[in-house]
C-alpha cells in the first residue's frame, strides 16, 4: 500500500509539474499576476509529492519489502542499515528518483528564497525548472518505474553491488546530484533571461549563488568519489579518468568558468554571451553525464544501467533542452551586447583567459571520453583512451591556469599595469621558487614533476595570501574586516594550490611493491619493514573475509598494524578488495592483501604514497571557500537592493 501511495504521489507530481511548466510561463508573457503566482505553490507541491514518493521507496528498502522488484534486486535482509538506505539510490530507478527530488528541491528553494526576484523572471525560472521536471518525471514513470511489484514476494533479495556497500559511496551520489542537478538553476535562469531578453548585472548577481552552491556540492561529491576509489578499489590511484568520473568533472570545470564569468557581468556588464552559453553548457554536460551513466554506451564500474532504449530517451531530453536553449541563444544574440570596455591587460581579460582555459579543458576531457565510442561507430575500431592521453592533453591548460590565476586575481578592472603587480606578488614568487627548489632537492633530481607542481601550487597559495594582504591595505587589523567573499576566494584558490601540490608530489614520489609475502617473513619497502603475521577468516554481516594482520616498522620501531581484507559476498558471488591505510600528513602506507598462492604465502601489494591526503584536503578547502563566499551578505540579499521596479502586472482575464 505504501509503495502504491508513492507511485500515486509521483503521478501527481508529474501533473503538478505540467501545470507549473505552462501556467506561469503564459502568465509572464501576458503579465497576468495570478497566473505567475501559481509557480511558487506548484514548486512546493511538486517537491513535497516527490519527497513522499522517495520516502515510500526508502520505506520499502528499510523494511526489506521484497515484493518490490527494485528492493529484491538491490537489497538483502543481512545488509547493514546504512546500505539498505543507500541502496535506494544504488540503482538506476532509485537514483533517478533522487535526481528529480534534487531538481524539485532546487525549484522549491527558488520559490522560498527568491523574494527579491522580479515576478516575471521568477515565474519563468520556475517554469523552465518545471519543464525539466516534466521530462524526467515522464522518463521515470514510463521507462523506470521504481514501484513495480513482483507477482510473488521472494524470501530474500539479491543484495546491493558489493562495491557500493561503503560509506563513501553512500554519501557520494547525493552530493554529486546536488551539484549535477543544481546546475539546472543556472540553466533555468539563463533560459528565462533569454526569453525575457534581459541579461544585466542584477541577473548575474541572482544566478551566482545558485551556481556557487552547485559547484560546492559537485566539489564535495567528486572528492568523495575519488576518495572511495582510492581506498576501496585497491589499485592505489585517486583518479582513473573513467568515463563516469569525467562526466562529473566536465560540469565542474564549466561551473567554475561560469562563476568567474558571472562576476564580469555583475561588475562590468561584459561577457554576457559567454555567461549565458556557459550556463547552458554546464547543465548540458550534466545531462551528458546522466546519459553516459544510464545508456550503456560506455562501460564503467560506476554505471547504473545498460539499456539503450533508456539512453535514447535521455538523449532526446538532452537534445530538446540543450538544442532549444542554444536556438534561443542564437535568436537573442544581438540583445546581449556588452557595455563595459576594457583593455588587453585587465581583470576582465584575465577572466576571459580563465574561462577559455577551463572550457577548453572540459572539451579535451569530453573528446577523450567519447572518442572510443566515435571510433567504434565510425570505423568499427575498439580504442582505449586512458590516463596518458588525459595527462598530456589536459595538464598544459592547468599549468597555464595556475600561472595566470594569482595575476588575474589582483588585477584592477578595466585597465591594469603589470608593473604594479610585481611588488605585491614578488614575495609570493620568491616563496614559490623556494618551495619548488625544496621539492627538487627532496626528490633528488629524479623528475621535474614534483618541482613544477610544488612551484605552481605554492604560487597559487601565496598569491592568494598576497591578494588578501593588498585588499586589507597591508594592515593586519583590517584582514578580519574583509568581506567573506574575499576570504572565500582566497580559500578556494589556496585549496586548488594544495591539490596541485598533492597530485604532483604523489605522482612523482610514490613507491609500489607487489610480492608474495610469507607468514612471519619481513620485507622492506622504501625504508619500512613489513611483516605478514597472519591471515584469518572472518564472518561479516553479509560477507566472509580473509583479513590479514601486517606490522609496519621503521628503524625497529612499530609504526602501525594494518588489516587489509579480501571479501567475498555470497549472494552476489562477487569478491572485493578492502585496502587498509595508515594515513599521515606527509605520506600514506597503503596495504592490499590478494589471493593465497600455490607455493604458500599471500599476494601483497604495498604503496607508499607521499602527500596523498593533500588532494582531498585541498578539495575540502575549495568547498569551504565556496561556503564562505556563499555566506557573504551580498549573496544572501542577492540583487534586492539593485532590483529595478517590476512592471505592473495585470490580473488574468
Amino acid at each position: 500500500m505504501i509503495a502504491e501511495l508513492g507511485h500515486f504521489a509521483l503521478i501527481l507530481a508529474f501533473c503538478v509539474a505540467i501545470v507549473q511548466a505552462l501556467v506561469p510561463l503564459i502568465g509572464a508573457q501576458k503579465n497576468w499576476s495570478g497566473w505567475m503566482a501559481v509557480a511558487e505553490p506548484a514548486a512546493s507541491a511538486q517537491f513535497l509529492l516527490i519527497a513522499l514518493a522517495f520516502g515510500a521507496l526508502t520505506h520499502g528498502f528499510v523494511t526489506s519489502d521484497f515484493s518490490l522488484r527494485l528492493v529484491y534486486e538491490n537489497s538483502h535482509t543481512d545488509k547493514p542499515m546504512l546500505y539498505k538506505i543507500s541502496g535506494v539510490w544504488g540503482n538506476h530507478e532509485g537514483s533517478m528518483l533522487l535526481w528529480v527530488l534534487t531538481l524539485a528541491l532546487f525549484g522549491a528553494a527558488a520559490a522560498w528564497f527568491g523574494g527579491a526576484l522580479p515576478p516575471r523572471l521568477k515565474a519563468r525560472v520556475l517554469a523552465v525548472q518545471a519543464w525539466i521536471g516534466v521530462a524526467f518525471l515522464g522518463f521515470i514513470l514510463f521507462t523506470s518505474n521504481p514501484f513495480l511489484r513482483l507477482p510473488e514476494a521472494p524470501f530474500n533479495g539479491r543484495d546491493l553491488n558489493p562495491l557500493l556497500q561503503d560509506p563513501g559511496l553512500a554519501f557520494h551520489p547525493p552530493f554529486l546530484y546536488l551539484g549535477y542537478v543544481g546546475l539546472s538553476m543556472a540553466f533555468s535562469f539563463a533560459v528565462a533571461a533569454l526569453i525575457e531578453g534581459r541579461v544585466d548585472a542584477a541577473w548575474a548577481r541572482w544566478v551566482r549563488p545558485w551556481t556557487l552552491a552547485a559547484w560546492i556540492f559537485l566539489t564535495i561529491g567528486i572528492a568523495l568519489g575519488s576518495w572511495w576509489a582510492y581506498y576501496e578499489l585497491g589499485w592505489g590511484g585517486f583518479w582513473f579518468w573513467d568515463p563516469v568520473e569525467n562526466a562529473s568533472f566536465m560540469p565542474w570545470l564549466l561551473a567554475a568558468a561560469l562563476l568567474h564569468s558571472a562576476i564580469v557581468v555583475e561588475k562590468r556588464e561584459a561577457l554576457k554571451s559567454w555567461t549565458i552559453l556557459l550556463a547552458i553548457m554546464a547543465f548540458g554536460f550534466s545531462l551528458i553525464g546522466t546519459f553516459i551513466v544510464r545508456s550503456g554506451v560506455i562501460t564503467s564500474v560506476h554505471s547504473f544501467a545498460n539499456d539503450p532504449e533508456r539512453g535514447v530517451f535521455i538523449l532526446g531530453i538532452l537534445a530538446f533542452f540543450v538544442g532549444g536553449a542554444l536556438t534561443l541563444y542564437a535568436a537573442r544574440a544581438s540583445e546581449m551586447q556588452a557595455k563595459g570596455v576594457f583593455s588587453m591587460v585587465s581583470r576582465e581579460t584575465a577572466l576571459v583567459i580563465n574561462n577559455i582555459l577551463l572550457a577548453v579543458s572540459a572539451l579535451v576531457v569530453f573528446v577523450g571520453t567519447v572518442w572510443p565510442l566515435v571510433a567504434e561507430m565510425a570505423w568499427g575500431r575498439k580504442l582505449s583512451v586512458g590516463a596518458p592521453f588525459f595527462e598530456k592533453a589536459f595538464t598544459p591548460f592547468m599549468i597555464a591556469l595556475a600561472i595566470v590565476l594569482p595575476l588575474g586575481a589582483m588585477m584592477p578592472w578595466k585597465r591594469a599595469r603589470l608593473g604594479k603587480l610585481v611588488r605585491p606578488l614578488a614575495p609570493a614568487f620568491v616563496l614559490a621558487l623556494a618551495c619548488a627548489g625544496l621539492a627538487w632537492s627532496l626528490e633528488t633530481g629524479r623528475t621535474l614533476l614534483a618541482m613544477v607542481a610544488t612551484g605552481l601550487g605554492s604560487w597559487i597559495i601565496f598569491g592568494a595570501m598576497a591578494d588578501l594582504w593588498v585588499r586589507a591595505g597591508r594592515k593586519a587589523a583590517r584582514l578580519m574586516r574583509l568581506p567573506r567573499a574575499d576570504w572565500g576566494k582566497a580559500a578556494a584558490h589556496s585549496g586548488l594550490g594544495i591539490v596541485f601540490t598533492g597530485i604532483g608530489l604523489l605522482m612523482a614520489g610514490q613507491v609500489e611493491d607487489i610480492r608474495v609475502a610469507q607468514i612471519g617473513q619481513p620485507f622492506v619497502v622504501a625504508g619500512y619493514q613489513i611483516t605478514l603475521d597472519k591471515v584469518e577468516e572472518v564472518e561479516g554481516p553479509n560477507y566472509t573475509s580473509h583479513t590479514a594482520t601486517l606490522r609496519v616498522e621503521q628503524d625497529g620501531r612499530l609504526i602501525t598494524t594494518l588489516h587489509p581484507e579480501k571479501r567475498a559476498y555470497p549472494v552476489q558471488a562477487m569478491p572485493t578488495t578492502e585496502a587498509d591505510i595508515d594515513n599521515g600528513f606527509l605520506r600514506d602506507i597503503y596495504l592490499v592483501i590478494g589471493d593465497p598462492q600455490d607455493g604458500g604465502g599471500w599476494a601483497v601489494r604495498t604503496y607508499i604514497k607521499p602527500f596523498a591526503n593533500w588532494i582531498w584536503a585541498g578539495c575540502l578547502m575549495m568547498a569551504f571557500g565556496g561556503l564562505l563566499s556563499l555566506s557573504d551578505r551580498r549573496y544572501r540579499v542577492a540583487a534586492g537592493a539593485r532590483k529595478s521596479a517590476p512592471l505592473a502586472a495585470t490580473p488574468a482575464e
